[in-house]
């Protein structure tokens, strides 16, 4: 009996471990004491939305004064959420990553089309903001880039390149000069695909220009000086040196997750005002120093999506994993999104 008990405990994912130790407490990992300038010892969990979301992605805060709302895709819905302070929840834009017609949706959150049939996820996914402060999302759906204008309308300002139908736009960030990037990774067996590979671009002037095809990616974030672009896939992150026109070149691998088989991966991305990663990864959220040094993990009952700096210091970190909405306090700022930028980083 004693030994089945011990093969059992065995089989448990090192994940249910860690969310165990969650639950009674222990939130981050500390690998190295610099962690300590950036999140305290007693630095707790806040489940603001718990089990109510297909797939909760891509938040980012929206400041207004001295006070915001965060918002949030949820991918299976086919919605972005607005969640505010006082734990109020509401539809922010309906049918955000598809506006086609919707034939068929299954309990993953799939739907499928005519012309010719078509299956993938469909709700949108990374948002961000511009100088303007004009919303930017992936839809994915509708495999565009949009920008929501001031009166509410939507602008198209990418669905294709050379031609040809983007593949499912993941994840972007927008560069003080008003430049896009962003990711779209290919979709394996997908017959209506129409770009042959996977791709990293970016929208500037108008124009569309491809930057990287050699790996599928996912997450995107700059750092502080905007110097350098990390682009994320599987359990890699790659940093590249941003030339004057935009474009990128000498990449390398920033940090390597692979050795750690703790479920989870690399996703959603975010750089704070010291120049430290935080990214999705094994067991959580990884926090990783200027140099690529992995320094400690916050702790997630569930694999994370992707994270946002929020309030008005930009000291909380609001976490989407997927069903659920946290959030954790930091002492070190977080780089503001769009017009908060120029007044806060």
């Amino acid at each position: 009996m004693r030994k089945r008990l011990f093969a059992a405990l065995l089989m448990i994912p090192a994940f249910a471990v860690m969310g165990a130790e969650a639950s009674r407490g222990k939130v981050v990992v500390r690998l190295d004491p610099s962690l300590d300038a950036i999140i305290s010892t007693n630095a707790k969990l806040d489940m603001l939305k718990e089990r109510e979301f297909g797939i909760s992605e891509g938040p980012v805060w929206v400041r207004e004064g001295q006070s915001g709302s965060l918002l949030f895709s949820d991918i299976v819905a086919n919605v972005i959420y607005k969640w505010t302070p006082d734990r109020q929840m509401s539809v922010f834009i309906k049918d955000s990553g598809y506006t086609g017609d919707l034939i068929k949706v299954s309990h993953e959150g799939f739907i499928a089309r005519s012309g010719p049939l078509f299956v993938m996820n469909f709700g949108s996914n990374g948002i961000t903001l511009d100088q303007q402060g004009r919303l930017v999302f992936c839809a994915q759906g509708d495999r565009a880039i949009v920008r929501i204008e001031k009166d509410g309308k939507r602008t198209v300002l990418a669905n294709r390149f050379e031609g040809k139908r983007l593949n499912r736009p993941n994840d972007l960030v927008v560069k003080s000069d008003g430049t896009v990037y962003f990711t779209d990774p290919h979709i394996d067996n997908e017959p209506t695909m129409e770009l042959p590979y996977n791709a990293v671009f970016m929208i500037k002037d108008g124009k569309i220009q491809l930057i990287e095809n050699d790996f599928r990616p996912n997450g995107i974030a700059f750092s502080p000086d905007e110097k350098i672009l990390y682009i994320n896939g599987g359990k890699i992150i790659r940093s590249y040196d941003v030339h004057p026109d935009g474009t990128v070149g000498n990449g390398r691998v920033f940090i390597d997750m692979s050795s750690d088989s703790t479920p989870g991966g690399a996703d959603g991305m975010k750089v704070d005002r010291q120049g430290n990663v935080y990214c999705t990864g094994p067991g959580g959220i990884w926090i990783m120093s200027p140099a690529g040094k992995h320094i400690g993990t916050i702790l997630l009952p569930e694999p994370a999506t992707n994270l946002a700096f929020g309030d008005a210091d930009y000291k909380t970190l609001y976490i989407a994993d997927r069903r659920n909405l946290v959030k954790i306090r930091l002492l070190t700022p977080g780089i503001a999104p769009g017009p908060a930028a120029s007044a806060s980083n």
